[in-house]
């Protein structure tokens, strides 16, 4: 248990988002061809969608968003800034030469539209965050590229009522485990990082991150392919307990 006479009481619960709470089945979406390989992508939803409005080839599509994608990772990504989705495709256009200022927000709408409709919330979790509001203060802090689509799949999947603070890097500007997008959900709650528990499935952008303000960490390895592996291959701080599903969160923070 976090529970400790010489540790602050706890106060807040903040959450990371997706394979935490929420789970995205991305192999649910059509497969591919992109440079050779095969992979689940909204890309060719999104060609279709900008059909009327511009005569580009899917090949040279796909070329495009893979080099804007390629350059937004060692600009953005490997740097813990953040990179809208409107801003990708915004690029994506104009590497296309395309004009139109509305093809940037229809492709973010099909894009984010595809990936809204496969997300989906294990069904204990809604009441599970309902009973923890009781006892805490509840935050998101999670690295998203969209915040209009995080807010849609929060109600959804019935999380939102139970949240008093919801800080996406897409508003942030910065990504996890930068310590500033932390302390935004600090502030938000208005705790302290000894008062609070960040629970997530990343080692390094959330354990890592929240440990290095002094904020209790869970690491959940639901989704976790190899949990095993993946610890012996971190670096960064230990997460103080690991749960294998959030239904045993409970009685973590029990005390």
């Amino acid at each position: 248990m976090l529970s400790d006479s010489q540790l602050m009481p706890i106060r807040a619960v903040v959450f990371d988002l997706f394979d935490t709470l929420v789970d995205l089945s991305m192999d649910t979406l059509p497969r591919v061809a992109i440079e050779g390989r095969e992979i689940p992508s909204t890309a060719c939803a999104l060609h279709q969608a900008i059909g009327a409005r511009t005569a580009v080839a899917f090949a040279e599509f796909t070329r495009a968003l893979a080099a804007v994608d390629r350059e937004w990772r060692a600009t953005h990504w490997e740097r813990d800034r953040e990179f809208t989705t409107l801003e990708r495709f915004a690029r994506v256009a104009k590497a296309l030469g395309i004009e139109d200022p509305e093809v940037p927000r229809i492709l973010t709408g099909v894009h984010m539209g595809m990936l809204e409709s496969i997300a989906v919330a294990p069904p204990h979790h809604a009441a599970l965050l309902a009973r923890l509001h009781q006892r805490f203060r509840i935050g998101l802090c999670s690295n998203w590229t969209w915040t209009p689509s995080a807010l849609v799949i929060l109600e959804a999947t019935q999380l939102r009522a139970s949240l008093d603070a919801v800080v996406i890097s897409a508003d942030h500007g910065l990504r996890k485990p930068r310590r500033e997008i932390f302390e935004s959900a600090l502030a938000a709650l208005g705790v302290a990082p000894e008062e609070a528990v960040h629970v997530g499935d990343n080692l390094k952008a959330d354990v890592g991150g929240a440990a290095a303000l002094g904020i209790r960490t869970v690491w959940i390895t639901r989704r976790v392919r190899d949990p095993a592996a993946a610890l012996a291959s971190h670096t960064g701080a230990r997460p103080d307990h690991v749960i294998a599903d959030l239904a045993e969160l409970e009685g973590v923070l029990a005390g």
